[in-house]
């Protein structure tokens, strides 16, 4: 009877003890598999944290440009009666004549477009610029608490076009890094990008220039001054600075977007397509991409060699197929590149 109790006992710890065992070699799997599918790719971080960071870092992005946007803002534009672009340019004429904060007023003016965005745009775009608009805002009313007349730029009428120049520049670079995040600074930038949206074909950043131009011409009426008579006297400068400043806006905001990295794209058709393509690896140190055509007309075989090359290569290679007869090209221009050439050493 003890003996049969004690066997029982035995086979019931054994039993246990396998079953425990068993459950830590299972829970070990699960760790594994787990650890497995968070370290993809030896990149050591899951989908949802690499979404996460990227989230993190453009929105540190949309708090560091909507500070600069503001400071530049409050340095250069405030003390020279202009309008900047945007609907910080209506909050800027609406100050001028009522004296409402153009912190404030941004502010209301963009929550709907922001809402009208998170509908009819895309979401992450939406959030962005709420994020943008926010942040600009309440920088704007902290900048304006302070006293900031000693680094504020007075051109006091004489010298008016430096500031313009610089805020359009500033302006600018925020637009083209923040569009770049997928991101934009709220107003009227919303509405260009829907109307793109719709129409790919057209350019978001001269969509903005037209629309700003319209506040231009505002401008002009909005800053007359009454002569000692009493009637108001029309100064074409606001229009003219805030023109210049949508134009450098613009302007510095499509290259951003374009891309620092450009170059050209030659398609070389020709009957010497060796000799060719050995010099261009042999002098500019460039690979190429060799295709085979036929002319629609002649009906004969020709070569098509492909090659980008760095801007300033242009010239040497223009040379390059100037010295083969029976040799046609058409060049195109590359906005921006992504990887790295093929260096032949």
């Amino acid at each position: 009877m003890h003996l049969f109790i004690l066997s029982n006992f035995n086979s019931a710890v054994n039993n246990l003890q396998n079953n425990f065992l068993a459950s830590l070699t299972a829970r070990r799997i699960s760790l594994q598999e787990r650890i497995c599918v968070c370290y993809n790719n030896g990149g050591g971080l899951t989908k949802n944290k690499q979404i996460a960071r990227s989230w993190i870092l453009d929105c540190l992005f949309m708090l560091v440009l909507a500070f600069l946007f503001a400071l530049s803002y409050q340095l250069f534009i405030v003390k020279n009666q202009f309008a900047p672009s945007g609907f910080s340019g209506i909050a800027t004429m609406v100050e001028y004549k009522t004296g409402f904060s153009v912190g404030y007023l941004t502010l209301i003016l963009n929550i709907p477009l922001c809402v009208f965005a998170y509908f009819c745009i895309t979401k992450e775009f939406a959030v962005k610029t709420f994020i943008f608009s926010v942040a600009y805002s309440l920088f704007l009313l902290l900048l304006q608490s302070l006293d900031l007349s000693a680094f504020q730029y007075d051109a006091q009428g004489v010298d008016t076009i430096f500031p313009a120049l610089i805020a359009g520049s500033v302006s600018g670079f925020v637009y083209g890094i923040a569009f770049r995040r997928n991101s934009s600074t709220g107003g009227t930038d919303v509405i260009a990008k829907y109307v793109s949206k719709r129409d790919p074909q057209l350019n978001f950043f001269w969509i903005n220039f037209a629309i700003n131009a319209a506040i231009a011409i505002a401008s002009y009426f909005v800053y007359a001054k009454r002569g000692g008579d009493g009637a108001l006297i029309y100064d074409y400068k606001s229009v003219c600075l805030c023109m210049l400043y949508c134009f450098l806006s613009s302007f510095v905001g499509n290259a951003i977007i374009k891309g620092v990295k450009s170059a050209y794209k030659f398609f070389i058709v020709t009957t010497h397509a060796d000799e060719l393509a050995a010099e261009i690896l042999e002098k500019l140190h460039h690979g190429a991409t060799r295709l085979e055509g036929k002319g629609a007309y002649s009906n004969k075989e020709r070569d098509i060699i492909v090659c980008v090359i760095n801007r300033h290569q242009l010239v040497e290679l223009e040379n390059i197929i100037k010295k083969y007869n029976d040799t046609f090209t058409f060049i195109e221009t590359v906005n921006e590149t992504i990887g790295a050439f093929t260096h032949v050493k």
